[in-house]
């Protein structure tokens, strides 16, 4: 999880960003901001902590050579730990625009930020060392609908369970919450939502932070199963500014199955979890963007740029196109969550222009 870079590849990331003197002390990152720099260690030390009400959780400490991120540098999403310097010393400071082009050119380079990003996040997930803590049952759908959206979305979190934790009532009084009121999510260790949908928990969260809703894509894709999965990482491995709109979690109906055994690529199986991730991830390499917790509402092509309503009412996000032909598409589709409800048609064309592509 933590390989330590050689000379020449240190050299190469410097010649993309600068080097920083850093003192003892100095805090790098803060938890909760949105992730935005990248730094590789060149001398001293660097420690990752997690705050935990007012004390600190060591994660891991960095040597000369070493570097910092998971998958948040790729989303742009916000990150769960303080980053500081233990000891004097300087680090390479890249941000994450430039980042994502060393890991989308220099394959030496984007092999091991793609590993080390992917089992960092994985370890997250397995330790549940995230900015999250669900309070609920094992019996009430409504925490599991939760514990799915975050597990699917892969976002570590903490769960607590009330038939089985005997120190949740502590919690609940701490944040005046009553048993009425669970599931909750403790958000941030500061927001409390009381049965929230899961377009509060991304709100809340900052799954969408760094999209820019109102800018005119290239390519928009509806519905991150699979089939929308390609599309965009083909879009946007073409160069295409690519954004796709899922109400739920990547992977789609697929996702929700336990192990899938007839996907072309994998003999022996992959679990649609794994797959769902992979494919994900492989997009946000590439810089496609994901907007999820939002059901889409209203898809219109009588003007320029074609436009994608969202459930909320919030400002259409466009994209380009020289013409908008329609499509019809399987009534299975608009019996399906997150379908686009009261349109028979979808907006359909090829990468190079507006395309919404069914799940």
């Amino acid at each position: 999880m933590f390989p330590t870079l050689t000379t020449a590849q240190m050299a190469r990331i410097a010649r993309h960003g600068h080097v920083r003197q850093v003192a003892r002390g100095a805090v790098l990152v803060e938890p909760g901001e949105q992730t935005a720099r990248f730094f590789v260690v060149t001398e001293g030390h660097v420690e990752i902590v997690r705050p935990v009400g007012a004390a600190e959780d060591p994660m891991a400490v960095l040597r000369p050579g070493q570097f910092t991120g998971e998958v948040n540098m790729l989303s742009g999403r916000r990150g769960f730990a303080r980053i500081r310097a233990i000891a004097p010393g300087a680090v390479i400071e890249v941000d994450r625009e430039v980042l994502l082009t060393l890991v989308q050119t220099d394959s030496d380079l984007g092999e091991i930020f793609m590993r080390a990003f992917l089992l960092r996040r994985v370890e997250l997930i397995a330790r549940g060392l995230g900015d999250v803590v669900v309070v609920g049952s094992s019996h009430s759908p409504g925490t599991l609908r939760i514990r799915e959206f975050l597990t699917r979305n892969g976002h570590p979190y903490a769960s607590l369970d009330l038939d089985r934790d005997a120190s949740v009532q502590d919690l609940l009084d701490r944040f005046q919450v009553g048993i009425a009121d669970v599931p909750v999510v403790i958000c941030r260790d500061t927001g409390v939502l009381r049965n929230p949908t899961n377009q509060q928990i991304a709100d809340c969260l900052g799954f969408n932070d760094a999209i820019d809703r109102s800018r005119v894509r290239d390519l928009v894709v509806v519905g991150a199963g699979p089939a929308g999965l390609a599309a965009a990482v083909y879009g946007a491995s073409e160069g295409l500014d690519v954004l796709v709109l899922e109400s739920t979690a990547p992977g789609g109906q697929a996702g929700a199955s336990s192990r899938i055994e007839n996907y072309l690529g994998f003999p022996t199986g992959i679990s649609a979890q794994e797959l769902a991730a992979r494919a994900y991830n492989q997009a946000e390499k590439f810089g496609a963007q994901l907007m999820v917790g939002n059901d889409t509402k209203r898809l219109t092509c009588d003007r320029k740029p074609y436009a994608v309503e969202l459930e909320d009412g919030s400002p259409c996000t466009g994209a380009r196109g020289d013409n908008c032909h329609r499509c019809r598409v399987p009534e299975t589709v608009h019996r399906e969550p997150g379908a686009v409800r009261g349109h028979r048609r979808v907006l359909r064309r090829d990468i190079h222009g507006v395309s919404v592509v069914q799940r």
